[in-house]
Protein backbone atom coordinates (compact mmCIF):
# COMPACT_ATOMS: atom_id res chain seq x y z
CA UNK A 1 0.00 0.00 0.00
CA UNK A 2 1.51 3.33 -1.00
CA UNK A 3 2.17 6.09 1.50
CA UNK A 4 -0.30 8.41 -0.27
CA UNK A 5 -3.01 5.77 -0.12
CA UNK A 6 -2.36 5.13 3.56
CA UNK A 7 -2.57 8.86 4.25
CA UNK A 8 -5.99 9.11 2.61
CA UNK A 9 -7.35 6.11 4.49
CA UNK A 10 -6.04 7.10 7.91
CA UNK A 11 -8.50 7.64 10.75
CA UNK A 12 -6.46 8.80 13.73
CA UNK A 13 -3.16 10.10 12.34
CA UNK A 14 -3.20 13.78 11.38
CA UNK A 15 0.49 14.76 11.53
CA UNK A 16 3.18 14.79 8.90
CA UNK A 17 4.91 11.50 8.19
CA UNK A 18 8.36 12.77 7.22
CA UNK A 19 10.81 15.32 8.58
CA UNK A 20 14.29 16.28 7.47
CA UNK A 21 16.39 13.96 5.33
CA UNK A 22 17.65 10.91 7.20
CA UNK A 23 21.32 10.22 7.81
CA UNK A 24 22.76 7.40 5.66
CA UNK A 25 22.96 4.99 8.63
CA UNK A 26 19.35 5.59 9.58
CA UNK A 27 18.19 5.36 5.99
CA UNK A 28 20.03 2.06 5.54
CA UNK A 29 18.59 0.57 8.73
CA UNK A 30 15.13 1.77 7.76
CA UNK A 31 15.27 0.08 4.37
CA UNK A 32 16.79 -3.16 5.68
CA UNK A 33 15.09 -3.61 9.05
CA UNK A 34 11.54 -2.35 8.51
CA UNK A 35 10.53 -5.19 6.14
CA UNK A 36 11.78 -7.73 8.70
CA UNK A 37 9.82 -6.28 11.61
CA UNK A 38 6.76 -4.71 10.01
CA UNK A 39 3.36 -6.26 10.56
CA UNK A 40 1.71 -6.25 7.15
CA UNK A 41 -1.98 -6.10 7.93
CA UNK A 42 -2.81 -5.46 4.26
CA UNK A 43 -1.51 -8.90 3.31
CA UNK A 44 -1.27 -10.96 6.51
CA UNK A 45 -4.32 -12.71 7.92
CA UNK A 46 -4.88 -11.78 11.54
CA UNK A 47 -3.63 -14.65 13.73
CA UNK A 48 -5.61 -16.23 16.53
CA UNK A 49 -2.87 -15.04 18.89
CA UNK A 50 -0.38 -12.21 18.47
CA UNK A 51 2.35 -14.40 19.94
CA UNK A 52 2.73 -16.22 16.62
CA UNK A 53 4.24 -13.04 15.15
CA UNK A 54 7.36 -13.66 17.23
CA UNK A 55 9.86 -16.48 16.83
CA UNK A 56 9.93 -17.17 20.57
CA UNK A 57 6.10 -17.32 20.78
CA UNK A 58 5.84 -15.23 23.96
CA UNK A 59 3.08 -15.87 26.46
CA UNK A 60 2.54 -12.09 26.74
CA UNK A 61 2.47 -9.35 24.13
CA UNK A 62 2.44 -5.61 24.84
CA UNK A 63 1.69 -2.66 22.55
CA UNK A 64 3.14 0.87 22.56
CA UNK A 65 1.45 3.47 20.37
CA UNK A 66 3.48 6.42 19.10
CA UNK A 67 6.88 5.41 20.45
CA UNK A 68 8.81 8.36 19.00
CA UNK A 69 12.53 7.60 19.13
CA UNK A 70 11.78 4.32 20.91
CA UNK A 71 13.61 4.97 24.18
CA UNK A 72 10.89 3.43 26.31
CA UNK A 73 10.05 0.61 23.90
CA UNK A 74 13.68 -0.54 23.63
CA UNK A 75 14.09 -0.21 27.40
CA UNK A 76 11.09 -2.43 28.08
CA UNK A 77 11.98 -4.97 25.39
CA UNK A 78 15.44 -5.25 26.96
CA UNK A 79 14.00 -5.65 30.46
CA UNK A 80 11.53 -8.35 29.42
CA UNK A 81 13.03 -10.51 26.64
CA UNK A 82 10.32 -13.15 27.15
CA UNK A 83 7.56 -10.66 26.30
CA UNK A 84 6.72 -9.70 22.73
CA UNK A 85 6.52 -5.95 22.05
CA UNK A 86 4.69 -4.27 19.20
CA UNK A 87 5.41 -0.61 18.52
CA UNK A 88 3.38 1.76 16.35
CA UNK A 89 4.98 4.88 14.88
CA UNK A 90 3.86 6.50 11.60
CA UNK A 91 6.57 9.19 11.59
CA UNK A 92 9.29 7.95 9.25
CA UNK A 93 12.24 9.69 10.94
CA UNK A 94 11.30 8.36 14.37
CA UNK A 95 10.88 4.85 12.99
CA UNK A 96 14.30 5.07 11.32
CA UNK A 97 15.97 6.14 14.56
CA UNK A 98 14.25 3.37 16.46
CA UNK A 99 15.20 0.67 13.93
CA UNK A 100 18.85 1.70 14.04
CA UNK A 101 18.91 1.57 17.86
CA UNK A 102 16.95 -1.70 18.05
CA UNK A 103 19.30 -3.35 15.56
CA UNK A 104 22.29 -2.20 17.57
CA UNK A 105 20.73 -3.64 20.74
CA UNK A 106 20.18 -7.00 19.02
CA UNK A 107 16.59 -7.32 20.21
CA UNK A 108 14.49 -10.15 18.78
CA UNK A 109 11.21 -9.58 20.63
CA UNK A 110 10.02 -6.60 18.61
CA UNK A 111 7.54 -6.03 15.79
CA UNK A 112 6.42 -2.68 14.40
CA UNK A 113 3.63 -1.02 12.48
CA UNK A 114 4.29 2.24 10.63
CA UNK A 115 0.79 3.54 10.00
CA UNK A 116 -2.42 4.51 11.79
CA UNK A 117 -2.72 2.56 15.04
CA UNK A 118 -6.48 2.19 14.64
CA UNK A 119 -5.91 0.00 11.59
CA UNK A 120 -3.70 -2.35 13.60
CA UNK A 121 -6.10 -2.39 16.55
CA UNK A 122 -9.00 -3.34 14.29
CA UNK A 123 -6.90 -6.12 12.73
CA UNK A 124 -5.84 -7.66 16.04
CA UNK A 125 -7.85 -10.52 17.55
CA UNK A 126 -9.85 -9.85 20.69
CA UNK A 127 -8.22 -10.42 24.09
CA UNK A 128 -4.76 -10.66 22.53
CA UNK A 129 -2.73 -7.94 24.27
CA UNK A 130 -1.35 -7.79 27.82
CA UNK A 131 -0.83 -4.03 28.01
CA UNK A 132 -1.03 -0.80 26.04
CA UNK A 133 1.21 2.23 26.54
CA UNK A 134 0.32 5.65 25.10
CA UNK A 135 3.13 7.94 26.23
CA UNK A 136 3.27 11.64 25.46
CA UNK A 137 0.88 11.49 22.49
CA UNK A 138 0.30 14.56 20.36
CA UNK A 139 -1.81 16.77 22.69
CA UNK A 140 -3.50 18.83 19.98
CA UNK A 141 -3.60 21.76 22.42
CA UNK A 142 -6.05 23.97 20.49
CA UNK A 143 -9.60 23.22 21.58
CA UNK A 144 -10.82 23.04 17.99
CA UNK A 145 -8.39 20.13 17.46
CA UNK A 146 -9.25 18.14 20.59
CA UNK A 147 -11.34 15.80 18.46
CA UNK A 148 -8.05 14.61 16.94
CA UNK A 149 -6.71 13.35 20.28
CA UNK A 150 -6.09 9.62 20.22
CA UNK A 151 -7.95 9.06 23.47
CA UNK A 152 -11.64 9.03 22.59
CA UNK A 153 -14.58 6.67 23.20
CA UNK A 154 -14.02 4.78 19.95
CA UNK A 155 -10.33 4.12 20.58
CA UNK A 156 -10.91 3.21 24.21
CA UNK A 157 -13.38 0.60 22.97
CA UNK A 158 -10.70 -0.62 20.57
CA UNK A 159 -8.31 -0.91 23.52
CA UNK A 160 -10.91 -2.77 25.57
CA UNK A 161 -11.51 -5.26 22.76
CA UNK A 162 -7.86 -6.27 22.31
CA UNK A 163 -6.76 -6.05 25.95
CA UNK A 164 -7.09 -9.12 28.10
CA UNK A 165 -9.14 -8.49 31.27
CA UNK A 166 -6.80 -7.49 34.08
CA UNK A 167 -4.32 -5.85 31.71
CA UNK A 168 -3.19 -2.23 31.98
CA UNK A 169 -3.55 0.84 29.79
CA UNK A 170 -0.87 3.40 30.69
CA UNK A 171 -1.02 7.03 29.62
CA UNK A 172 1.59 9.75 30.24
CA UNK A 173 1.42 13.41 29.30
CA UNK A 174 2.65 16.81 30.43
CA UNK A 175 -0.41 18.65 29.09
CA UNK A 176 -2.98 19.24 31.82
CA UNK A 177 -5.96 19.44 29.49
CA UNK A 178 -5.07 16.09 27.91
CA UNK A 179 -4.56 14.45 31.30
CA UNK A 180 -7.99 15.64 32.45
CA UNK A 181 -9.46 14.67 29.07
CA UNK A 182 -8.11 11.13 29.46
CA UNK A 183 -9.29 10.79 33.06
CA UNK A 184 -12.78 11.91 32.09
CA UNK A 185 -13.01 9.62 29.06
CA UNK A 186 -11.74 6.57 30.95
CA UNK A 187 -14.05 7.33 33.87
CA UNK A 188 -16.99 7.36 31.46
CA UNK A 189 -15.93 4.14 29.73
CA UNK A 190 -17.37 1.01 31.40
CA UNK A 191 -14.29 -1.16 30.75
CA UNK A 192 -11.61 0.96 32.44
CA UNK A 193 -10.81 1.83 36.05
CA UNK A 194 -8.18 4.33 37.21
CA UNK A 195 -5.86 2.60 39.68
CA UNK A 196 -4.67 5.65 41.65
CA UNK A 197 -4.65 5.00 45.40
CA UNK A 198 -3.25 8.30 46.67
CA UNK A 199 -3.23 11.90 45.49
CA UNK A 200 0.43 11.61 44.46
CA UNK A 201 0.10 8.43 42.40
CA UNK A 202 -0.28 10.32 39.14
CA UNK A 203 3.05 12.10 39.76
CA UNK A 204 4.99 8.85 40.22
CA UNK A 205 6.73 7.49 37.10
CA UNK A 206 6.23 3.88 36.15
CA UNK A 207 8.54 1.18 37.49
CA UNK A 208 12.05 1.44 36.03
CA UNK A 209 10.93 4.42 33.97
CA UNK A 210 13.78 5.46 31.63
CA UNK A 211 12.40 8.87 30.74
CA UNK A 212 11.89 10.14 27.20
CA UNK A 213 12.97 13.13 25.12
CA UNK A 214 9.48 14.55 25.37
CA UNK A 215 9.52 14.28 29.15
CA UNK A 216 12.91 15.99 29.33
CA UNK A 217 11.51 18.85 27.24
CA UNK A 218 8.52 19.11 29.58
CA UNK A 219 10.80 19.46 32.60
CA UNK A 220 12.92 22.08 30.84
CA UNK A 221 9.81 24.09 30.07
CA UNK A 222 8.43 23.79 33.61
CA UNK A 223 5.60 21.32 33.03
CA UNK A 224 4.82 18.44 35.41
CA UNK A 225 4.14 15.08 33.72
CA UNK A 226 1.32 12.82 34.81
CA UNK A 227 1.50 9.02 34.73
CA UNK A 228 -1.92 7.40 34.65
CA UNK A 229 -2.66 3.67 34.88
CA UNK A 230 -6.04 2.15 34.04
CA UNK A 231 -7.20 -1.42 34.57
CA UNK A 232 -9.05 -3.24 31.83
CA UNK A 233 -11.86 -4.70 33.92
Amino acid sequence: MSEDRRSRSTEAFFGRRRGKAMKPRQSGQYESQLPKLRIAIDTDTAPASMSVLFEHAPAKVRLEIGFGGGEHLIHEATRFPDIGFIGVEPFVNSMAKFLANASEAGLENLRVYDDDATQLLDWMPANSINGIDLLYPDPWPKKKHWKRRFVNPQNLSRFARVLKPGSLFRFASDIDTYVNWTLNHCDEHPDFEWLAQTADDWRTPYEAWPGTRYEAKAFREGRTPAYLTFLRK
